[in-house]
Formats: structure tokens, C-alpha cells, sequence
């Protein structure tokens, strides 16, 4: 092994990579990876076509032989590369370079009836596969740890907040299970991904498979089983849309885990502190002020969140292509999609450890929850009174008790147990149970339950 692949299998580091994705996503499209699917394509195109009697079994062996990564030179690839216009027209030389110095007959069938794009395409699917299985895995990690602390606090009582200023009661679960509920919606669009997806790309030059004359058909079934992939109607070499579709995917997953990092980084504000990030050594600190707690896996998702729209659109804007192959559009993807899916693997992972080691401080939430001295509960009373003396009427004489709470700085039971108009229609008892938050969350313990049944169907 040269000095560049020693450097390739390690992997190094970069010193924000941790931040934003993780070592086995790293793995999934590193180039060793491209090159690898790119081999196995040709591999399993020589066994099939051998099935089908199209080339001799013996060249077989002697072609699958060479496709191992480990064997090629990523720096002449890539300088080769450059000039070629992708990386498959370097690597099929070098590979029936290698091939016939240990046998010149078998050189003669690599890449067969192929193109270039048959053996890129297919080798990201081939990557992409691997990827969807791993992020597939992750998401019903992260959706377990959901589960648990929904029902945790299914009945934990906090301030619900629209326009970030307290709004009614809520529950710390129903939170949670908004977020629950999303991430299952991502599962079953993974899983639904997959059969569009994961998908064989074989059409020759043109899309036409000519050079294979009547046996086209026969190797692309041959090719598509034995690389486990489905076998599409047509070749889609300039038919986009299921790269597109899988971008979009993690798009909008990378849009829920940043949602979820909104909400707990706005929950860890010293003002509101009612959850935090797990704490650590040197975890989430200033480099100055030495009490800070900072929502660190927070500021790395939504920045990632920052950078997924443009990607996602670079991924759409790259689907007009033209005739029968696609000229930049097609290469815009290459390293587009990569990294979309890193990013989203690396939020995935951070949002993981968050949820794990979730802080959660329920006292403070109910603390919270009298902040306004009693006013968060002025829909409760006005309900209640409501039918007493109309919702408008009882809506504008709620209303004009909270204005004298704050202007006295009292609490609102206070003054409207000391209101006429209410106090003729609603007893002291009445107020008490009005005041109670968790006599005012509706329906969402049934919601909550709801969520955490669905995941078991």
C-alpha cells in the first residue's frame, strides 16, 4: 500500500469535521468508497455478462480480481480525472491495465457494453445503500429515546409559547412528541425511498444497451441481481429526480432535527432554563466566562440547517439535463449529494446524544408557568365564563382584569376573585381549579398516547 492509500484508510480528521458529521459517514463517501462501488459495479457487470454467455467465464476472475480500491492511486486518478471529465474513464483504463498484465484475453471484457455513468451511478446507489441503512438504524435509535421521555413526561406540566411569549399550558411530553412523530414520518420516507432509490443504472452509451445487441435486457436483470439492487423499466441517466428525491429527504430530516435544536436551545436560555444539553468536561464553555453553558450540538445542527437548502436546491436545479446525458448538471451532484447526507448524519448523531442526555428540569417548567402571576390562565377563565355571559363579553372583561394584575403587579386569581362579575357566576373553587395548569392542557396526554401507539402498529 503507497503512502496515499496508508492516508486514504485512515481517514483523517478535519478539525470541524466532528462537528458536522461523523467517522462512518465520512466512511460512506470517502473516495476510496466512490472508487470501490465503481470496481464492484464492474465486477458484478463481468459476472453477469458471463451468465449470459456474453463474455467467457474465465475473464470473470481474473477482472473481479482487480477490483479492490486498495489498488488504485487516488492522486493519478484524480489528476486523470481532470482531463477525462469524471473519475469512471481513469479508473476502467487503470483497471484493464491491471487487468491484462495478468491476463491479456480477460482485458479485452472489461467494462463491457458499459458507460461511464452506468458505473458512477451505480456505484453511489451502492454507497447510497449503505448510507440509508446506517441513518435508518440511527433514526430508530433517536426515535426510541423520544418514546422514553414522551411518556416520561406526559404530563409534565410547561408553558406553551407562540411568538416566543407564554401562551397557554402545555405538557414538556406533547413537546417531545411533536418531535417524535416527525422523525417516524422521516422513517417511513426512508423506507419508501428505497425501492425508487435503490436501483440499477445500465444503459450504455446512449441509454440503449446497442453494444450488448439482443442480450441488453438479459445482463441488466443478470447485473441488478447480482448486486442486489432493483431492476428499473429504462435506464435514468438524465432522469434525476430519485437523486433529487433522496436530497430532499435528508433535507427535510436535517429540517426536524434543527427544529429540535431550536426548541432545546431557546428551553436552555438562562431566563427560561428548563432543559440543557447534557453537561461535560469542557462541553459547551467559553473560552472567558467560566459559568457558561452553551447548547453547542444546538449551534451545529442549525448551522447545518444553514447550509441543507442550498444543497437540496443545487440537487433540483441540477435535474434539467440534457438529451441523453447530462452536461453539469449531472457532475453538480457528485459532490452535492455527499454532503448533504454527511451533515445530515452528523446532526442525526449530536441530536442523539442530546436527546440521551436530555436535562430536563421539571420544577422549573412549573415555575415558569406563574412567571405572568396567574395570566397565562386567562383563557381558562374567560372559557369558563363564557357561557355565562357570552365569549366576547367575557373575553373583554378577562382582558381589562389582566391590564389591572399587571398594572398593580398582582396576581390575576387576586383580582378577579375580588371582580363582581365573576365572582357572580364563578366561586372561589371555580378560580382554584382554573388556576390549576394541568386542569388546562385539553387534549394532550390523549395526543401523547396517540403518538406513542402509533409507533407500534
Amino acid at each position: 500500500m503507497t503512502d496515499n492509500h496508508a492516508h486514504e484508510s485512515q481517514q483523517v480528521v478535519g478539525l470541524l469535521d466532528p462537528l458536522f458529521t461523523t467517522t462512518a459517514a465520512r466512511g460512506w463517501f470517502s473516495d476510496r468508497a466512490r472508487l470501490q462501488g465503481m470496481l464492484d459495479f464492474e465486477a458484478a457487470l463481468a459476472r453477469a455478462e458471463a451468465k449470459v454467455g456474453v463474455i467467457p467465464q474465465p475473464a470473470v476472475n481474473a477482472i473481479a480480481a482487480q477490483c479492490d480500491a486498495a489498488l488504485y492511486d487516488i492522486a493519478d486518478l484524480a489528476a486523470a480525472t481532470a482531463k477525462a471529465g469524471n473519475p469512471a474513464i481513469p479508473l476502467v483504463k487503470a483497471l484493464t491495465a491491471r487487468v491484462a498484465a495478468q491476463d491479456a484475453q480477460a482485458a479485452r471484457y472489461v467494462h463491457w457494453g458499459a458507460t461511464s455513468q452506468d458505473a458512477m451511478d451505480t456505484g453511489l446507489v451502492l454507497q447510497l445503500r449503505r448510507a440509508l441503512n446506517a441513518v435508518r438504524t440511527d433514526l430508530g435509535c433517536l426515535s426510541d429515546l423520544l418514546e422514553n421521555l414522551t411518556a416520561t413526561h406526559k404530563r409534565t406540566p410547561m408553558v406553551g409559547r407562540t411568538w416566543l411569549q407564554h401562551a397557554l399550558p402545555t405538557t414538556f411530553g406533547l413537546k417531545v412528541a411533536g418531535w417524535l412523530d416527525a422523525i417516524e414520518r422521516h422513517r417511513s420516507r426512508l423506507d419508501e425511498l428505497r425501492p425508487r432509490l435503490l436501483v440499477l443504472q445500465f444503459g450504455g452509451a446512449a441509454g440503449t444497451l446497442a453494444a450488448l445487441e439482443d442480450n441488453g435486457l438479459k445482463v441488466a436483470s443478470a447485473l441488478a441481481d447480482e448486486l442486489e439492487l432493483g431492476l428499473p423499466a429504462m435506464p435514468w441517466h438524465t432522469a434525476r429526480d430519485r437523486i433529487a428525491e433522496c436530497g430532499t429527504v435528508f433535507g427535510l430530516l436535517i429540517g426536524t432535527l434543527a427544529k429540535i435544536a431550536r426548541d432545546i436551545s431557546l428551553l436552555m436560555q438562562t431566563d427560561v432554563a428548563e432543559a440543557f444539553e447534557p453537561a461535560g468536561e469542557r462541553r459547551g464553555g467559553s473560552s472567558t466566562m467560566p459559568h457558561k453553558r452553551n447548547p453547542v450540538a444546538a449551534a451545529s445542527i442549525l448551522a447545518t440547517a444553514t447550509r441543507a437548502p442550498q444543497l437540496v436546491a443545487s440537487l433540483l436545479a441540477g435535474m434539467t439535463q440534457e438529451h441523453e446525458r447530462g452536461l453539469g448538471g449531472w457532475h453538480a451532484e457528485w459532490t452535492t449529494l455527499p454532503e448533504l447526507i454527511q451533515i445530515a448524519a452528523g446532526a442525526l448523531t449530536q441530536t442523539i446524544d442530546t436527546i440521551g442526555g436530555l436535562d430536563v428540569d421539571a420544577a422549573r417548567m412549573r415555575k415558569n408557568l406563574d412567571a405572568t402571576n396567574g395570566l397565562i390562565m386567562a383563557e381558562a377563565v374567560m372559557m369558563a365564563l363564557g357561557p355565562k355571559i357570552g365569549r366576547l363579553a367575557a373575553h373583554d372583561h378577562i382582558e381589562g382584569a389582566c391590564r389591572r394584575a399587571v398594572a398593580t403587579g398582582r396576581h390575576l386569581q387576586d383580582v378577579l376573585s375580588e371582580d363582581p362579575v365573576v365572582s357572580q357566576h364563578l366561586k372561589e373553587s371555580d378560580l382554584q381549579r382554573l388556576f390549576d395548569p394541568l386542569n388546562y392542557i385539553g387534549s394532550a396526554p390523549a395526543m401523547v398516547g396517540r403518538v406513542l401507539s402509533a409507533r407500534h402498529k
